[in-house]
């Protein structure tokens, strides 16, 4: 007998406005029977960045059912993408295409866009997918991984070597995104697929988190909340906070309680 997708895994899913911003334009979603969990940090003035994220969050979900979890066949397409990749590339460039178009539409939202990371688990696989800085990281026998690349001016300084990852930290360009869902007619994602193991932890945060907080801090504080996971997604947002809480700030924890194979057809 298949695995719920409900019993395999448990999902925490947070967000928080900051100390300094008037709106928060992240959104989170999760469905823990359909494995599926979506972070978005939007941008643009006034209220555009919350309607970015919005149309993304909301759009990517809706399509993903059909596309997705609709019985259909396994299958490849013909670079040899299993269709779980397929699906998400296809299902973010019509998100792209809907959030451009209410962009050049509509006077209040032009030039908006967002971020995104998400994150769909099958048969003992994530297919992990991410535009710009918002982030993936996993937890796994005690070891924390950053699992994505950030699409940032920042980290194409890094990966050339004009600046280090000490230096990074109090850089004033850390926020400005190379890649962005909505903001050009076209965008790439960035979409891997890695196994799944029992026992692994997965954090999708945006970069509220992950500037005000180290990498070792947020490794320790995971480390020692994994126990519970309201408390740890609830303590790191609080740790955000405390150092400053200078963006919104928005967590996904995913715990994969137990291997989840899909079972073949008879």
């Amino acid at each position: 007998m298949a695995v719920a997708m409900s019993e395999a895994l448990e999902i925490v899913a947070r967000t928080d406005p900051g100390l300094v911003r008037e709106h928060n334009e992240d959104v989170v979603f999760a469905n823990p029977a359909r494995g599926l969990v979506i972070l978005a940090d939007g941008m643009g003035g006034y209220n555009a960045g919350e309607v970015a994220s919005g149309i993304a969050i909301s759009f990517l979900a809706s399509v993903l059912e059909t596309s997705f979890f609709d019985p259909v066949e396994e299958e490849s397409d013909l670079i040899g993408r299993p269709s779980a990749c397929r699906c998400l590339s296809e299902s973010i460039g019509l998100a792209n295409t809907v959030i451009y178009n209410a962009s050049i539409s509509e006077p209040p939202y032009s030039g908006m866009g967002t971020t995104l990371v998400m994150g769909l688990f099958f048969d003992n696989r994530i297919a992990v997918a991410h535009i710009g800085d918002s982030r993936l990281y996993l937890l796994r026998d005690g070891q924390l991984t950053l699992v994505t690349h950030d699409h940032s001016l920042l980290q194409e300084q890094i990966d050339l070597g004009m600046t280090t990852m000490e230096e990074a930290r109090f850089a004033l360009n850390r926020n400005l995104v190379t890649r962005a869902l909505g903001v050009d007619p076209l965008v790439e994602a960035e979409i891997h697929e890695y196994d799944v193991l029992p026992g692994d932890i997965y954090l999708l945060c945006s970069d509220g988190l992950n500037d005000m907080l180290l990498d070792e801090e947020i490794h320790l504080a995971l480390q020692t909340l994994s126990a519970n996971l309201e408390q740890a997604a609830d303590y790191l947002i609080q740790m955000a906070n405390d150092n400053g809480g200078r963006d919104n700030v928005s967590v996904i924890l995913v715990r994969v309680l137990q291997a989840f194979p899909e079972q073949p057809d008879n």
